[in-house]
């Protein structure tokens, strides 16, 4: 076989192959793992949906492919997705306005019904990103911002923020209503009005306007996040500046709410000491009352015993008058009469032994006197017995000692008689 023969044949042959191979991969189409192809037949314009990996007929139609999960980035980063600014803007409800930079993750039905109004709207997955995700992204985000200031989401509402987006994109957009609202300014302190969006609720749940497109496509979207919230230069220092003055605020309510507290402490501490005080007056008081009560009981008792002393001393009087009237009727107090003669008799005989005169006559004649006897002695002595028998019934003492075999004698009519002839016996011995 000549070599022009050999040329023609192997020319001939890679002409085979090649329109084999053109007409071959016409015909069919791969799937691979993480994408979701649809094949559009030719003519009949059928579309054939393939979720599952492998190598499918595709008889010549069009084949599209969309991915079962995907990341779709709203990010001023060039690096993260593209070289141009795709952040979302947004305006808070004090006018300013700022820049959102994120991603949201979004993934692909898998259900017939689904994919072909998917493919029947969009037809492309990059139509889906721009028309579909990015849209819808958009509208939540501004009607997320009017619920509160830039300064709020700057700081203590930054996470609610994200919490608000995330359910609009997935349910729908808010139905909000406005109202005027005072407020005061932290930066003047003067109070101003501004509006307010608040969301409406329905048994405790946010009511959505209209239901979310992506209800509508099937379309799942999660893992919202933000990296980055750019304000512009003079709202960054607006907001520094509130910062500042709502930390000011902060502690001065601090400082007050310490000081008010301090008051409380001081005034609890106050009624405190003053209950102390108080009962310390009453614990006093009371001592007091009971001292005097005491001391009431005390003179009581001393009164009492008292009184019973001087009862007892009357019937201690009242009993040794009683002995002493029971005595004198006993012996008519024979001792003390004794006593006293005796005294009476020493001071007689005290009296006659200091005198040196005489007593009486010097010369005496014997005689009788009315027929009595003559009475014998001296002068002296009869006047002692005189003095004495006076006494002795002075002191009603009868000095005889009476017989007992005979009644007793009128001791007043014995002192009589011996006092008669005594008086006698001295006239004699005068005369």
């Amino acid at each position: 076989m000549s070599r022009i023969r050999l040329g023609i044949i192997a020319a001939s042959t890679v002409a085979i192959l090649g329109v084999s191979g053109v007409l071959l991969e016409g015909a069919v189409a791969t799937n691979d793992a993480n994408t979701i192809m649809v094949v559009q037949l030719p003519i009949v314009g059928t579309l054939n949906w393939y979720t599952t990996p492998g190598t499918q007929l595709s008889w010549w139609g069009k084949v599209t492919r969309y991915p079962k999960r995907d990341q779709f980035w709203f990010s001023s980063k060039g690096d993260e997705q593209g070289d141009r600014d795709q952040s979302l803007r947004i305006r808070f409800n004090d006018g300013a306005q700022a820049t959102i930079s994120g991603s949201i993750s979004w993934e692909m039905p898998m259900d017939v019904v689904h994919l072909n109004r998917i493919h029947a709207k969009y037809g492309s997955p990059e139509a889906v990103t721009k028309q579909l995700i990015r849209t819808v992204l958009e509208k939540a985000v501004y009607t997320a911002g009017p619920l509160m200031s830039s300064t709020e989401s700057y700081a203590e509402r930054k996470n609610e923020l994200l919490a608000d987006i995330q359910e609009q994109v997935d349910l729908g957009v808010f139905e909000t209503e406005t109202k005027p609202q005072k407020i005061k300014d932290p930066m003047s302190g003067q109070d101003k009005t501004v509006n307010i969006v608040r969301i409406k609720m329905d048994g405790g749940r946010p009511k959505h306007v209209i239901e979310s497109p992506l209800k509508e496509f099937g379309i799942l979207t999660y893992n919202l996040s933000m990296n980055d919230i750019h304000y512009p230069s003079e709202v960054e220092r607006q907001i520094a500046m509130q910062q500042q003055a709502i930390v000011g605020v902060s502690i001065a309510i601090a400082e007050a709410k310490k000081a008010e507290q301090a008051a409380i402490t001081a005034a609890k501490q106050g009624e405190a000491e003053a209950a102390k005080a108080k009962w310390a007056q009453e614990v006093e008081k009371a001592t007091a009352v009971t001292s005097a009560e005491k001391k009431r009981d005390v003179s009581a008792l001393e009164v009492q015993t008292a009184m019973n002393e001087k009862k007892a001393a009357i019937l201690r009087g009242e009993g040794e008058a009683a002995a002493r009237k029971l005595v004198m009727s006993a012996d008519g107090a024979l001792d003390k009469k004794l006593a006293t003669y005796e005294k009476v008799n020493e001071m007689y005989a005290e009296a006659i032994k200091g005198y040196n005169g005489s007593w009486v006559p010097s010369i005496v004649m014997g005689g009788s006197v009315g027929g009595a006897q003559p009475v014998s002695g001296s002068g002296a002595s009869q006047l002692v017995d005189l003095l004495t028998i006076k006494t002795a019934r002075d002191l009603s003492l009868d000095m005889s000692v009476p017989k007992t075999a005979k009644p007793d004698i009128d001791r007043s009519q014995a002192d009589r008689g011996r006092a008669k002839n005594a008086a006698l016996s001295m006239q004699s011995n005068d005369n």
